[in-house]
């Protein structure tokens, strides 16, 4: 079938002859444009109605219990934190306190993570004025921690971050040949901008899916790649491996075996991007800098003191150490909805002995990579004010347009009732300029391994076996 709809440039609508070149191209990029999205549809869909679900639980209920509230006494000031801690600790049974979380305001709670015998690890919110528990619940096993886990990886574990890293590696190819396909050919920008609301159906729809595609193809693009750099692939083992802050920065301190990311629990990561592949500092030297003073005892109430002299404000956390050589680990980042602020990113280790700080890293010491990170990753999650949350909204809303108003104009675009229901753009004659088209795709997806390799396998099964077998060429071509 031939799309009378097919753009001819400026140069041919002056000699009234076809742009056979930019035509061939055209329906290359289209062909492509249609593989990509009719693989990462489903997906899409999916990361975008998770994504809301995370952004609105988050944001009106609290990750992690942090708008919880409680009255402020006119003349009670708030209990040591140690006190909190072994009330929260008495809530669970054979309970030890494993992290604080600081209240985020006056009248917000204290969080303590509690880790049962059984290794259960509960959250308890503690009225930091009258030591009451107000409210326990298991940790990461809420609404917001369901829909995180299917955002991460399907619920399928390695398999389901992989198919998912395939799908963003697929929608930036997809992203690429719809600019291609939107780019003005004879027309004026301003009318490739707005909507032909004068055109009805079909002509309607595509021109809706074509203008709202190029509105928010930046912030899709955005999404993706800060989405990528979690993969097990891409982002891990490629990206993050070579802009992981080096741990040698920190002058004649001993290192622990265990790297940052032992910190996370499950999907959720709990320590910035930049820090995940960097080794933990150890306790038991007398390395770093003063911090607590010496004759002083290294407790959560020291500790706290100290992150508020050196100048943690809003929400902290305080990770208890782990096992003899463990450290205290003073942290505070935006993607954890800590502040709106993420170049407030800080991170501080304590020794637990002597109370000297062992590390200190913020913003200005992660790398180009792990600042952009660190910006992004906030951006993505809709954690930097309510304009973020309306704006990832309006995203989110964009892409769940795109993906069923593409799907209703692949059905109605079908030629006839009795034309195959499974109708694909046309193979261009003349297959050079296409062999081309698709070699640039190629170019731009193997920057995505797992990409990539799936583009390779559908041009193999497009070339070797839809374009030769007559009833699939019939479906396909």
């Amino acid at each position: 079938m031939t799309d009378n709809s097919l753009p001819f440039d400026a140069a041919s609508a002056a000699t009234g002859k076809p742009a056979v070149y930019d035509r061939r191209f055209y329906l290359a990029a289209w062909r492509w444009h249609f593989y990509a999205g009719l693989f990462i549809i489903p997906f899409l869909l999916i990361l975008s109605v998770t994504g809301m679900m995370m952004m609105y639980i988050g944001y009106f209920d609290g990750r992690d219990g942090e708008n919880i509230t409680v009255p402020v006494p006119a003349s009670v000031s708030a209990m040591a934190v140690s006190r909190q801690a072994e009330l929260a600790a008495e809530a669970i049974p054979g309970g030890t306190v494993v992290e604080w979380l600081s209240p985020k305001a006056v009248d917000r709670v204290a969080v303590f993570r509690v880790k049962a015998p059984d290794g259960v690890q509960t959250m308890v919110a503690i009225d930091p004025y009258t030591g009451g528990v107000v409210e326990t619940w298991v940790r990461r096993n809420g609404w917001y921690d369901f829909a995180d886990n299917i955002h991460s990886d399907l619920l399928l574990g390695t398999p389901g971050d992989r198919i998912l890293e395939i799908a963003a590696g697929l929608g930036i190819v997809m992203l690429i040949s719809g600019v291609y396909l939107w780019w003005p050919r004879g027309q004026r920008l301003r009318d490739c901008l707005v909507p032909a609301f004068g055109q009805s159906g079909r002509a309607f729809l595509k021109s809706l899916h074509t203008v709202i595609g190029i509105w928010v193809s930046f912030f899709l693009l955005l999404f993706l790649l800060s989405g990528m750099s979690w993969t097990g692939v891409w982002g891990t083992k490629l990206v993050q491996a070579w802009n992981t802050f080096p741990a040698e920065k920190w002058d004649n301190v001993p290192l622990s075996d265990e790297t940052h990311a032992s910190m996370n629990h499950g999907a959720m990561s709990d320590v910035p991007w930049a820090l995940e592949q960097t080794l933990m500092p150890a306790s038991g030297s007398q390395a770093g800098v003063v911090g607590i003073a010496p004759g002083t005892p290294v407790d959560i109430d020291s500790v706290s003191s100290l992150a508020k002299a050196a100048g943690f404000n809003a929400r902290y956390r305080v990770a208890y150490p782990k096992g003899e050589t463990g450290v205290w680990t003073i942290n505070q980042d935006t993607m954890s909805a800590d502040a709106e602020d993420p170049f407030s990113d800080r991170t501080v280790h304590v020794d637990r002995y002597t109370g000297r700080v062992l590390a200190n890293v913020g913003f200005a010491d992660y790398s180009l990579a792990g600042k952009t990170m660190a910006v992004s990753i906030p951006l993505h999650m809709g954690l930097t004010g309510l304009w973020n949350l309306a704006l990832n909204t309006l995203v989110c809303l964009s892409v769940q347009f795109l993906c069923i108003s593409g799907v209703l104009m692949w059905w109605t675009r079908r030629p006839s009732k009795a034309a195959p229901r499974f109708f694909a753009p046309q193979v261009p004659e003349n297959r050079p300029h296409w062999r081309g088209a698709m070699v640039l795709m190629l170019a731009v997806s193997m920057a995505f391994p797992l990409a990539g390799l799936t583009l390779v396998t559908v041009l193999a099964l497009d070339l070797l076996i839809l374009s030769k077998v007559p009833v699939l060429r019939r479906v396909f071509a």
